[in-house]
């Protein structure tokens, strides 16, 4: 069990949690939520050991092994399938001591790690790992290819798998979607709720988490509650109480205005002041009841775009590939204003190149696009962040765009996005992955485009901003095409959904349930060409490991024996010479004339030792050929 115990823990001097008291027991889900800043990802370092608590104490299993996503990878040169690996310590641990004791010739040490090596299911790491690559979108060819060659979203999968392989007790995830694709997300959901490690999860996907957690940690001014249910039943709960702080509020607001106005009328009365002393006395006592703030600090919307022409744009009997590989083709589609168009594909279909190919950034082959006069693309995608100037502040960026409007305007324009004050005049070099991502969606709809192109437009953002832009989306005039992982954000903004399959594009017809059992049924016929084949290849791995290891026990268990067979068999040769000797002395007529009596009785006496040590050995000659014999034969 996790206990928190009257723990206060802050970054910088400043207190983040204060006074927090929680318990988490074995096995438990739990999602953790709160503003950005608020200390959800200090908590996690907190657990992980890496920020101390200010006060009281954290209890966590000393036995337990903790499992986090690194935040960063560096371009190794080790294969991607080994890099994994690499994450489960105490296998690699058995694997290396393995090969010393394998080298030593040590066959007790041997047996015992090959015992612990399938207790932890050694001979099948290899499966699983590659089981948790497959269904984070990775190829059997990449596995072999080095760290270094993947880009850094990749490598943001790869240290998922990491974490995810490593058999922990308790799994500490910081938005695991990022970076993922729908498909993955359905995965990945499944296999968080399968497994039965104790889970903190930090993610803005509310379906992701009403699907995976039966609980909820919110940090809120400072304090940190539980709750049980996912993120819906929080969030009622949380407006349910709202709603009566709100109501208690009012109500404590007009009972001391009414106090207040008692005490101004008859303090200087005589016959009341007494009166008026009591309420003075009650107006200090009473504890403050502090109004609800319900309200997100984003407030923005798409601005009217100049014109709507109809169609926006058209693409006819269009194709496109990557060198001399077609992705697509016969693309046909024809995108007027008011459409909400919803791409749906599995990882590396040609959602992102499709989006490409609308947008202008890649050329067509073949067939006709026709765009209208007016079209004006606001185009989103991951790589726009790093066109950002890290040297230049928000308002900066925003005045570029428009160096004749006056500042306050676009001062005001920005704090809709949460660059407020001296937010809106700092450098964006520091800022969080989720802050470029606001500015850089601030600076693409104040170009008022007529057609949207998003390509995981929710990267990095937080529930607050994923809702304000999900609100702002619903109300946009202009046409839309649109990839997201953010399931809420398909339901609530796409009237239509395309499926990117098998290099076409077409239209889907169904909803994301819909197309969740069109991907396990994709997933099942991967693997169903020759299930009774694939199945007889795994058992028979499976038994070979397993006959290597019960030779390997086995053996570990023959060879003391054998050693000690081969120990007594050296001593009885030496006790029976000697005794031999000795013997020969005896027998001869010559022995009792030549030598005293002292000496001759000395040399019967060890004589008869001889004959007991030989007696006892050959017994126990006996006892540890009839324990081998027992022992089964190894081939």
């Amino acid at each position: 069990m996790i206990a928190l115990r009257q723990v206060t823990f802050a970054r910088a001097g400043r207190p983040l949690v204060v006074d927090a008291s929680v318990q988490l027991h074995p096995g438990w889900k739990v999602g953790v939520v709160g503003a950005n800043g608020c200390g959800k990802s200090s908590l996690f370092a907190l657990l992980g050991g890496e920020l101390h608590a200010e006060s009281g104490n954290v209890e966590i299993p000393a036995s337990w092994q903790i499992a986090r996503v690194a935040q960063e990878t560096p371009a190794l040169p080790d294969a991607a399938l080994d890099f994994v690996l690499d994450g489960d310590v105490e296998l690699r641990r058995i694997e290396r001591e393995l090969a010393e004791a394998e080298a030593k010739g040590d066959g007790e040490a041997i047996g015992h790690l090959h015992a612990r090596y399938g207790e932890i299911g050694g001979y099948s790491a290899k499966a699983r790992v590659a089981e948790v690559l497959h269904g984070l979108g990775f190829s059997d060819a990449d596995f072999a290819r080095p760290v270094a060659d993947f880009s850094g979203g990749w490598r943001v999968r790869l240290n998922l798998a990491r974490a995810l392989s490593c058999r922990a007790d308790l799994l500490l995830l910081d938005e695991p979607t990022n970076h993922l694709d729908l498909d993955a997300v359905f995965w990945l959901e499944q296999w968080l709720k399968n497994t039965p490690a104790t889970l903190l999860l930090i993610s803005h996907d509310r379906d992701f988490l009403d699907a995976v957690v039966g609980q909820i940690i919110a940090i809120d001014l400072q304090r940190l509650s539980l709750t049980s249910g996912g993120y819906s039943d929080y969030e009622r709960a949380r407006a349910a109480r709202l709603a009566t702080q709100q109501a208690s509020y009012e109500a404590q607001q007009r009972e001391i205005a009414h106090l207040s106005r008692f005490v101004e009328r008859f303090k200087a009365k005589a016959t009341k002041a007494r009166q008026a002393q009591s309420r003075v006395k009650m107006l200090e006592r009473m504890e403050i009841v502090a109004a609800a703030h319900v309200d997100s600090p984003f407030h923005f919307s798409f601005r009217e775009p100049s014109a709507l022409p109809d169609p926006l744009l058209s693409v006819e009997n269009a194709s496109v590939s990557y060198g001399q590989r077609q992705i697509l083709a016969k693309i046909q589609m024809t995108l007027r204003p008011g459409c909400r168009i919803g791409l749906l594909g599995r990882n590396g279909a040609g959602k992102s190149t499709l989006i490409k190919l609308l947008a202008g950034a890649i050329a067509q082959q073949g067939g006709e696009r026709k765009e209208a006069k007016a079209l004006n693309i606001g185009y989103f995608a991951q790589h726009q962040l790093e066109q950002l100037r890290p040297d230049e502040s928000p308002l900066q960026h925003l005045t570029r765009l428009e160096p004749t409007t006056p500042e306050q305007e676009l001062r005001d324009y920005l704090g809709g996005f949460d660059f407020r004050g001296e937010m809106a005049t700092r450098a964006i070099e520091p800022f969080s992955g989720g802050e470029k991502s606001r500015l850089a969606l601030a600076l693409l709809i104040r170009t008022r485009p007529n057609l949207l192109l998003l390509d995981e437009p929710t990267n990095h953002l937080d529930l607050e901003m994923r809702e304000a832009l999900t609100f702002a989306m619903q109300d946009y005039e202009g046409g839309m095409v649109f990839v997201s992982h953010d399931r809420h954000l398909l339901r609530t903004c796409a009237d239509e959904l395309l499926l990117v399959a098998d290099g076409k594009v077409t239209e889907f017809d169904g909803d994301l349930d819909d197309y969740a059992a069109w991907l396990a049924a994709q997933r099942n016929a991967e693997k169903a060409p020759e299930p009774e084949v694939a199945a007889e290849k795994t058992e028979r791995l499976n038994q070979r490991a397993e006959a290597k290891a019960n030779r390997q026990a086995v053996l570990a268990q023959r060879r003391p024996l054998v050693k000690e067979i081969e120990q007594l068999e050296k001593q009885l040769a030496r006790w029976n010479e000697e005794k031999a000797g000795l013997d020969a002395q005896f027998a001869d007529p010559d022995f009792y004339t030549t030598v005293d009596r002292a000496k001759s009785e000395a040399m019967h006496k060890q004589a008869g030792l001889l004959g007991e040590q030989i007696d006892a050995a050959e017994l126990r000659w006996l006892e540890v050929h009839e324990a081998l014999e027992a022992l089964p034969a190894v081939d």
